[in-house]
């Protein structure tokens, strides 16, 4: 069996993976780290646009290959296992959250506080939209203060997204552009946002996406990419709580096993598979897997709740422009102490108008200018989507479990998620759906507007949590940097040490403390020592 030796495995290849990698061997020059993915590598820029555009035309998956047929979570939102993970297919948006996320008990008596400053993390909130190229404006909050202005200006308002900032303006309620990691100027090597419409594959680069960060650490010579690599278990030293190696598979045809030994592991697998190598590694000294004492591993598994509405109003609108993007306010991200707790973020994006048909309400068929006509008829008035994801706090039993009656092709037990909310969350359940209803009607009170539906989301959205943070092992997995608190050389960043998932997308805030963790790991590694090079022996 080849057997890798490190200074540094990281586990895993998305977006904390990368910036984890990128800030080490910026930290610490001539560090050896080894990157395992599962997946594969799409590092096929020169493509984007053949995939895009059979995308458009049929529909299809814009990055072919990008999961693993039986690698696959029961309960879970999304599948991407290849170098870049979800962030091959995000829409970019960086929201920060706010200083109440981090003092839910302190300043509401509710569920946890988060083991860090708010300060501490908005300087780490600077240097993620730095790495990222975040394009924003500054809220109009003071509560949302920033001690550094964004890289990038904020993307230009469509035509659209200025008649719907204008009405919900007119509402009372403030509102401005999402902040972006997409290009508004040439950055970092990637070019500008020509606003085309599919995000999901960006022809251009505009959009970050792990992959450009990947490519040029490995052209730089500063990581070792292990590509079709399936890590099954942890292994931890004999007598001591280090963990000394990461075994798996090859998944190139092969079916060869593979060992990886480092002085620091690192698990950036995301908020699913994060958890599930934790559990898988169990021993005679952890039957119930490492860092998993407490029986913590896989609790509290986060995410937000939301409710959407389609708006009709006075306000022309011509969907197609740059749909994507959106407007967002920061209005509710706060609660006041005397009043109901319910925080939320709220957004706005166009809709499309009604289709064509061919024939009418009395069923007479339309040829022609009837056709246009009707058409024209039917869309007089423009259409909103609006949505408020809101703030909801998971039980102990809001968990990812091994599954045992669905294993992979070696036998694994895959990943089944269950999200449970806290007894607080739904007693104020009725009062948090007063409360959205109330706000969608005071925009319904601008632009003659007019509420065509409401719908609740049936999950939990932008998914976190099953390796939180906190100061007390029996309560959580691993401290404030992600170190987990039964093995001191092995740390968990991004996604899962997050004790809530706040009112808003969370991989800014994956990103930001992934980059404090990254800090830590050089702290822990001690003074810097002649390059050690990958080594393989057999």
């Amino acid at each position: 069996m080849p057997v890798y030796e490190s200074d540094v495995c990281i586990i895993g290849a998305g977006i904390t993976s990368a910036m984890l990698a990128q800030k080490l061997s910026e930290l610490r020059p001539g560090l050896s780290i080894n990157v395992v993915e599962a997946g594969r590598s799409i590092f096929d820029f020169e493509n984007r646009d053949k995939y895009r555009e059979r995308m458009i035309k049929y529909g299809e998956n814009p990055w072919p290959g990008d999961f693993i047929e039986d690698q696959a979570a029961q309960g879970g939102i999304a599948r991407t296992m290849a170098v870049g993970g979800q962030a091959l297919h995000w829409g970019g948006t960086c929201n920060r959250f706010s200083e109440e996320d981090l003092r839910l008990k302190s300043m509401h008596g509710l569920y946890v506080d988060w083991p860090i400053e708010w300060d501490e993390l908005e300087r780490y909130y600077c240097e993620a939209e730095r790495r990222l190229g975040v394009s924003g404006e500054p809220s109009p909050f003071p509560e949302d203060r920033r001690t550094q202005p964004y890289p990038m200006k904020s993307m230009p308002l469509t035509w659209n997204l200025i008649r719907l900032k204008e009405w919900g303006d007119k509402s009372g309620i403030p509102f401005q552009g999402v902040p972006q990691a997409k290009n508004t100027i040439p950055y970092d090597g990637r070019s500008v946002c020509l606003r085309c419409k599919t995000c999901d594959i960006c022809p251009t680069g505009a959009r970050y996406s792990p992959d450009f960060t990947f490519k040029r650490l490995l052209a730089e010579k500063k990581i070792t990419l292990h590509d079709h690599t399936l890590i099954r278990k942890l292994v931890h030293h004999d007598t001591k709580n280090d963990i000394v190696a990461a075994q798996g598979v090859r998944r190139d045809g092969s079916g060869s096993t593979v060992e990886y030994r480092a002085r620091v592991f690192a698990v950036a697998s995301g908020y699913t598979w994060s958890s599930h190598l934790l559990l898988l590694s169990k021993s005679s000294r952890f039957p119930d897997g490492v860092a998993n004492r407490t029986g913590q591993v896989g609790k509290y598994m986060n995410g937000h709740a939301f409710t959407s509405a389609i708006f009709e109003l006075d306000a022309d609108v011509y969907p197609g422009m740059n749909p994507q993007y959106g407007l967002i306010s920061r209005r509710f991200f706060r609660c006041a102490k005397d009043k109901p707790y319910v925080r939320h973020d709220l957004r706005i994006w166009e809709h499309p108008r009604e289709a064509l048909r061919i024939k009418d309400n009395n069923g007479q068929m339309l040829f022609g200018d009837d056709l246009v006509n009707d058409w024209r008829a039917r869309n007089k008035r423009g259409r909103a989507r609006v949505r408020a994801y809101y703030d909801v706090h998971p039980s102990l039993n809001s968990e990812l479990t091994l599954d045992p009656s669905t294993r992979n092709q070696w036998g694994d037990p895959q990943p089944k998620i269950v999200n449970r909310l806290d007894d607080a969350t739904q007693s104020r359940a009725g009062i948090t759906k007063e409360h959205i209803h109330g706000v969608f009607a005071q925009l319904g009170r601008a632009n003659n507007a007019k509420i065509l539906s409401v719908s609740d989301g049936g999950y939990l959205d932008h998914p976190a949590g099953g390796c939180r943070m906190g100061t007390d092992p029996a309560a959580s997995v691993c401290n404030s940097y992600g170190q987990t608190h039964d093995h001191e050389n092995l740390f968990v960043v991004g996604a899962p040490t997050l004790p809530t998932a706040g009112c808003t997308n969370g991989t800014l805030t994956f990103v930001a403390l992934t980059l404090r963790s990254a800090d830590e790991i050089v702290r822990r590694l001690g003074p810097a020592q002649p390059r050690r090079e990958e080594r393989r022996r057999e």
